[in-house]
């Protein structure tokens, strides 16, 4: 599989903070993640189905959390915003898809509705059960050791003075000093960065992003 078939998404889900609770809850009670839930209603779930389901919608306007930044000019202050899930899939879907994927992961829980297969060999409800459990595990497995090898391969220390040259603009993005990458390259490293290192993910840095916003904008320019 080429590295560009398998990129994913990076999804900011507005929802009620109720609803996000328990989507959080169902995905730990699992073992999974909220990403995981999603694309397994995907993959048995026929699209009208989805589509016909209601949609949980955005929060209401005084449903808000308080977030403290993490890093940056404004670290330690809290900063009010919508409650949220951030989903990574494959990209091209909508935003209202993925909440209602979500919103019927959880009906599917509580047993307001069922998923048939119909087949000569059907499996028992107990045998499913058990193969999903063991796939979504085997998915939340790959997405790790996926992840942990992106951060460990591309980690870098912030600049003391920021990106002014080149080869800094290089380093933050990954490549070695005096590399010729192209901008399509320049590109695609700087997606996968900004994954690992924006603000609203877990591993958010203000400071990292902001350098990369930089080294992308240099690397830009210097390659006409």
């Amino acid at each position: 599989m080429s590295e560009k078939s398998s990129n994913k998404h990076s999804y900011t889900v507005p929802c009620a903070s109720r609803f996000r609770d328990e989507v959080l809850a169902l995905a730990a009670s699992k073992h999974c993640n909220v990403a995981d839930l999603a694309r397994s209603v995907v993959l048995v779930v026929s699209r009208q189905v989805i589509d016909g389901h209601k949609d949980p919608g955005e929060p209401a306007r005084d449903d808000r959390e308080t977030v403290v930044l993490k890093s940056g000019r404004s670290e330690g202050k809290p900063w009010r915003r919508k409650p949220r899930l951030q989903v990574r899939m494959a990209p091209g879907f909508e935003i209202e898809t993925i909440r209602k994927a979500l919103a019927l992961a959880l009906a599917i829980e509580r047993g307001h509705m069922s998923v048939g297969v119909e087949s000569e060999a059907a499996l028992s409800e107990a045998e499913m059960e058990q193969e999903a459990q063991h796939a979504l595990l085997r998915n939340t497995h790959d997405e790790m050791e996926r992840l942990r090898n992106v951060v460990q391969a591309l980690h870098f220390e912030p600049l003391p003075d920021g990106v002014h040259t080149r080869e800094q603009a290089l380093y933050v993005l990954g490549f070695p000093p005096g590399a010729r990458a192209d901008i399509n390259a320049v590109r695609m490293r700087f997606r996968r960065l900004a994954t690992v290192y924006h603000p609203d993910g877990k591993d958010g840095c203000h400071q990292r992003m902001s350098q990369l916003n930089a080294a992308m904008d240099l690397l830009r320019r210097t390659s006409h």
